[in-house]
């Protein structure tokens, strides 16, 4: 902060403005963006990994990891996405937490279920109460980084499922016919190939993932929609900086921010796509 900002009711105009925009709060305001950013950038390859193995296990010859493939694809999708947002995270924590219950204090006999109340023993927290902040906060990131991973791992396994299906199957045959075992035309024909006929799914799905993220407001995290509802109310003579109802300015904001994210986004899409596509007479076009 300025110096002149020591007393705000002394200053006006442009010097209360750049006051304003440079407490504590609009700090934490301004990392918020970059919480959004870490949750899209490692999202997409959890959601990419849990979505590959789904899409593998459901052409799996083996019976037990062809249902496990898709009963995950087809459970994801036929709930509610808010359903899995709200349930995971809360599932998680008291599995992690009966976990270290179980290990850490075998000599309480106490149920852990009570009622509508989930009762571990201290020691089996998670983060411990006597954890700073910080831990407290990253923890709650992590649980809703793996619900995203989770619901959209699904999403991206069906997508990833259907490229598999659409490679020609004359060029699975001719692995065969060459010699090549099971693994090999997976990793050599079909693992190259399923890319091109991936793309526009996973184009529209990282798309999604972008919009879904003010979600992480309903899951207890200081995202940029809690700051910009926090920071934009009315504020009365009570607070250092009073102003009136500003959250219409603030969401204009967050308005700009994702769709200038989704501008760039498709930008490298297209360029990406345009790459791939390059020789083959595909749906993308032959380049």
């Amino acid at each position: 902060m300025f110096n002149y900002c020591a007393d705000p009711s002394l200053i006006e105009g442009l010097q209360w403005l750049s006051c304003y925009i440079t407490t504590p709060k609009h700090m934490s305001f301004y990392l918020s963006f970059g919480v959004v950013l870490l949750l899209i950038a490692l999202a997409a390859p959890i959601a990419m990994g849990f979505g590959f193995a789904g899409a593998v296990a459901s052409r799996s010859q083996r019976l037990g990891f062809r249902l496990l493939g898709h009963g995950y694809l087809a459970m994801i999708r036929g709930v509610p996405d808010i359903v899995f947002f709200l349930f995971i995270p809360i599932a998680l924590d008291q599995a992690f937490e009966y976990l270290r219950h179980q290990l850490l204090c075998p000599d309480v006999t106490a149920p852990i279920r009570q009622g509508n109340d989930f009762v571990v023993c201290s020691a089996a927290k998670l983060p411990l109460s006597t954890a700073d902040q910080w831990v407290h906060e990253i923890y709650g990131f992590a649980l809703a980084l793996l619900a995203f991973g989770v619901v959209f791992g699904a999403f991206a396994g069906n997508v990833l499922a259907g490229a598999m299906a659409a490679v020609p199957k004359a060029q699975l045959e001719t692995g065969e016919a060459f010699g090549m075992t099971q693994r090999q035309i997976f990793r050599r024909i079909l693992l190259p190939q399923m890319w091109i006929y991936a793309l526009p799914g996973l184009s529209n799905l990282w798309m999604i993932l972008i919009k879904a993220t003010p979600l992480l407001f309903l899951l207890g995290i200081e995202d940029i929609v809690y700051w910009a509802r926090e920071l934009g109310g009315l504020k009365t003579n009570a607070f250092t900086y009073p102003h009136p109802d500003w959250r219409a300015w603030y969401f204009a904001v967050l308005m700009v921010f994702y769709l200038s994210l989704t501008y760039v986004s498709q930008s490298i899409l297209d360029w990406i796509t345009h790459r791939l596509s390059h020789g083959q007479a595909t749906m993308a076009g032959k380049g």
